[in-house]
């Protein structure tokens, strides 16, 4: 699966809304696509007392609730569906989930796709 599908599995589950006069949800979704060849996706959740996640984790404990944490591809998209590259949190958070997914590839914009190990070129486990 290309970086194209992914996206539109992304953008697929983007729908910006209220929970509550403190909580609002999906203004960024995330697609993962795993070695299994599985696609999880998840949207962020983003509360006033900063209790909330992103995107990447909410797909990412998708991922690891159907049983998998080797992760060959991830993207994210803004509520105008715009890439967007994911936080230092996410970063770490993914490449701890799998020894391998320092290898991950990782569409940060539109014409640019990295790896999880070129995000984080200081890992302390070195």
């Amino acid at each position: 699966m290309g970086f194209e599908e992914l996206y539109q599995k992304a953008v697929s589950v983007l729908n910006p809304r209220e929970l509550s006069e403190h909580a609002q949800a999906g203004t960024v979704a995330a697609a993962i696509l795993t070695e299994s060849g599985n696609v999880y996706t998840g949207v962020c959740i983003d509360t006033a007392c900063s209790m909330g996640f992103c995107a990447e984790h909410a797909a990412a404990a998708a991922m690891v609730t159907h049983g998998e944490n080797r992760v060959l591809k991830m993207i994210a998209v803004g509520r105008r569906g715009n890439i967007m590259p994911p936080c230092g949190r996410c970063r770490e958070f993914i490449s701890q989930l799998h020894a391998d997914n320092l290898e991950s590839e990782v569409m940060v914009d539109r014409d640019t796709v990295v790896t999880i190990k070129e995000l984080l070129p200081h890992d302390w486990r070195k």
